[in-house]
């Protein structure tokens, strides 16, 4: 049997295989902190999985219109209004099974064979593959710990070519914790302005995890919404990652497409995680905003730790649940037969020696880095930190 050679063009994803070998050495009776997965420890709140054994109850068992059923994409409109201020209509929403479809609807219908897509570095690993996927040719702009991995309005113009065509972006960003603050996305929309062509993806599917003033969009600036595709999904900020629930927020033009595209691929989202959706978004956030909390202590603690580890260097994420610390002043140095010469040497270091698992940053465009997740106890940081301390110190 002969294979498509376009799988020959991604690979398995880091953060799935570290988490695969975490498992391994556990079946192995090897005691594993796991901090690679990016998924909430928290059950998914009371309400919404009520609502869910009531849509069961009443019969909602059958297909869904692809885009979504009515009540969720006005629901969806609803949150945009009240938590963002934009203004989109239900058929300017397409509901998928995960932001992940979602990113890969919206990346299809708009690449063509050999377009340009700009990306900044850190990025989380499934955008580059996707826009590959499609035919596009990826431009990495490089973000480092200096600018907080933030991009500049100077590095996106000096990126910008006529050949540009899509530009993927996340705020709060998956790996760093970064968030881009109102005057920081100001200053990138000018640029966008000068360069029509370019069209925008902001993924927001971290934005309730915000630990600032609150949560800003590039889509709401004069002259950018006609040219944002807003990602969301209710995976992250309701604790419903095997709900399958992602959307899209687009002008009508590119929603009809990817109408047209999911079609063939998925059809309707599940219609019981949708009506349990209607119910998320349209409720009181308290339970989300118990969990950001204890996503905050968590950061604190993690980032506090890492920073007294001598050679690390963590900046503070202002969002999301990671932390990605720079440990590349370890590069050159070794312990018994580890020798430490990139990032991937040290995340297989640490989960052999320290028994943590981690993600090597140069899955996310920054080998100087490794990611670790937060979204677990603080039992389970507090002894991480100490086999990761422990670990670090044997190198030399």
């Amino acid at each position: 049997m002969r294979l498509a050679e376009r799988l020959n063009s991604f690979s398995e994803p880091q953060t799935i295989k570290m988490a695969k070998l975490g498992r391994e050495l556990k079946a192995k009776g090897i005691n594993i902190v796991d901090l690679s997965l990016g998924e909430p420890d928290f059950r998914t709140p009371d309400h919404i999985c009520e609502a869910a054994i009531a849509a069961i109850n009443a019969g909602y068992t059958k297909y869904t219109p692809v885009a979504g059923i009515p009540e969720l994409q006005e629901a969806i409109s609803i949150k945009l209004k009240r938590d963002n201020n934009l203004d989109y209509a239900p058929n300017e929403i397409v509901v998928s099974t995960g932001a992940k479809q979602s990113l890969a609807n919206a990346i299809h219908c708009l690449v063509d064979k050999g377009d340009e897509v700009l990306i900044p570095t850190p990025y989380w690993v499934t955008y580059a593959d996707l826009a590959r996927l499609a035919g596009g040719e990826v431009k990495y702009l490089p973000c480092g710990i200096d600018t907080d991995f933030k991009l500049t309005p100077e590095q996106l113009e000096a990126a910008i070519s006529p050949n540009s065509r899509l530009f993927i972006f996340s705020s709060p960003c998956n790996p760093t914790g970064s968030v881009y603050t109102r005057d920081e996305l100001a200053a990138l929309a000018e640029v966008f302005k000068r360069h029509p062509q370019v069209t925008i993806i902001s993924d927001e599917i971290y934005e309730y995890i915000n630990f600032g003033s609150g949560h800003e969009s590039i889509a709401q600036f004069d002259g950018m919404k006609d040219r944002v595709v807003v990602i969301n999904g209710m995976s992250k900020g309701f604790a419903m990652t095997g709900w399958r629930i992602g959307y899209m927020a687009a002008p009508r033009v590119l929603a009809q497409a990817c109408d047209k595209l999911q079609a063939q691929f998925t059809s309707g989202t599940n219609a019981i995680a949708q009506r349990a959706s209607v119910a998320a978004l349209l409720s009181d956030l308290g339970p989300t905003q118990k969990m950001v909390a204890a996503y905050r202590e968590r950061r604190d603690h993690v980032i506090n730790a890492l920073r007294q580890m001598p050679g690390v260097k963590a900046s503070m994420p202002g969002g999301a649940f990671y932390a990605f610390p720079d440990i590349s002043s370890f590069f050159g140095k070794s312990y018994g037969e580890h020798v430490i010469n990139n990032d991937m040497d040290m995340s297989m270091y640490l989960l052999h020696e320290g028994h943590v698992s981690s993600v090597c940053g140069s899955a996310f465009g920054n080998g100087d880095c490794i990611r670790f997740s937060t979204a677990t106890s603080m039992e389970n940081l507090h002894e991480a930190m100490t086999r990761v301390a422990m670990a670090l110190a044997k190198l030399s």
